[in-house]
């Protein structure tokens, strides 16, 4: 197994630093259950990411802070900054091609345009990888 169980208790300490793919799902949900070993084997072949996977059911406080409306839905996060978030099934090709572009990410320079957005007044937007 190499996802981790995400919950309201460890998702600050997991998410604030390096590469965090997050897999909201539900174990009723025909698509999550077919995207569940395209993640699986994804996260084994990219150990330097945490792939974590958040039960809606088990976690609905924060699948409501999150406003996740459509699952599956992949998130991917870096150092705390969201930078992907899809509702649906992923292939596994662009699961790969995404971890290559977060990876490649200058993490600085989104910082600093994140805090330009906010010193502007603006709501400050996910960066699409």
């Amino acid at each position: 197994m190499h996802t981790t169980e995400i919950t309201k208790e460890n998702f600050d300490e997991t998410v604030g630093e390096g590469i965090v793919f997050l897999d909201w799902w539900a174990s009723w949900c025909g698509p999550c259950r077919a995207f569940a070993p395209i993640y699986e084997r994804a996260a084994a072949r990219h150990t330097d990411a945490t792939w974590g996977k958040v039960d809606t059911e088990a976690q609905p406080e924060l699948a409501q802070a999150f406003g996740i409306t459509a699952i599956p839905t992949l998130m991917v996060f870096r150092d705390g900054i969201l930078l992907f978030e899809q509702p649906g099934m992923v292939p596994a090709l662009t699961l790969d091609k995404l971890v290559e572009r977060v990876r490649e990410l200058d993490m600085d320079e989104i910082r600093q345009k994140l805090a330009e957005e906010k010193a502007k007044g603006e709501q400050p937007t996910a960066t699409t990888a």
